[in-house]
């Protein structure tokens, strides 16, 4: 639930929001990067409201039906910045899909595991390329917060790389 509060709390830190715009930007930004999956907000949001970190209250823009809109209370601000604090020195080692294959790496042929280490790779060069596409793009929409997200992504695409052409060579 911590990720998922510091995301929550995060974006509403940017502006009061209702939750469609919360579901969106976490579909289509924060989902790419984040590894948080929010199947529904309003259950995490209620949550937060009944710690007094969010307030809700009905808004209407123009012709639209009202909607709920979620904000940041003073308590809520000072929780957000405490998580953020505390996830720079969270050294939890993260997952990679790679390391149980590795673990059993030796119980394939060493031709197979040639070709699936192979394409690993290929994959991996592919979306390398795309990240560093979008990062010399510097869409002028894109926050500078996301450029070093995607940067970030990007060196730890390219040292898994370096990573699997070490072993191929040594299998």
């Amino acid at each position: 639930m911590i990720e998922q509060e510091l995301l929550l709390l995060g974006l509403l830190r940017e502006n009061p929001k209702h939750g469609y715009e919360i579901k969106k930007k976490i579909r289509e930004i924060l989902s790419l990067f984040a590894g948080v999956e929010l199947k529904s907000i309003y259950y995490p949001l209620r949550v937060l409201e009944k710690k007094g970190l969010v307030l809700k209250h009905t808004g209407k823009k123009g012709r639209r039906p009202q909607r709920l809109i979620y904000a940041l209370t003073p308590k809520g601000k000072r929780r957000f910045e405490e998580l953020l604090s505390r996830s720079f020195l969270d050294f939890r080692r993260p997952q990679f899909s790679l390391d149980l294959s590795l673990y059993f790496l030796e119980y394939l042929k060493p031709e197979l595991a040639h070709r699936r280490l192979r394409a690993r790779q290929t994959i991996l060069k592919k979306i390398s390329k795309g990240l560093k596409q979008m990062i010399t793009a510097k869409d002028k929409k894109m926050r500078a917060s996301l450029i070093r997200i995607l940067e970030h992504n990007q060196q730890q695409l390219e040292a898994e790389s370096r990573f699997l052409a070490n072993l191929t060579e040594i299998i």
